[in-house]
């Protein structure tokens, strides 16, 4: 008995997680763009 409720739970588990990665791949990475820090026109020193 126990062990085919541990079993159902690891499915409904494996399902989940099937169908978490299916759409993280879908979506792809989120890019941000970054800008080098601006330097003064005048750099006499």
């Amino acid at each position: 008995m126990a062990d085919n409720y541990l079993g159902k739970r690891q499915e409904d588990y494996e399902k989940r997680k099937a169908e978490w990665i299916r759409k993280q791949k879908h979506l792809g990475k989120k890019t941000t763009h970054v800008t080098p820090p601006q330097k003064p026109d005048d750099e006499a020193l």
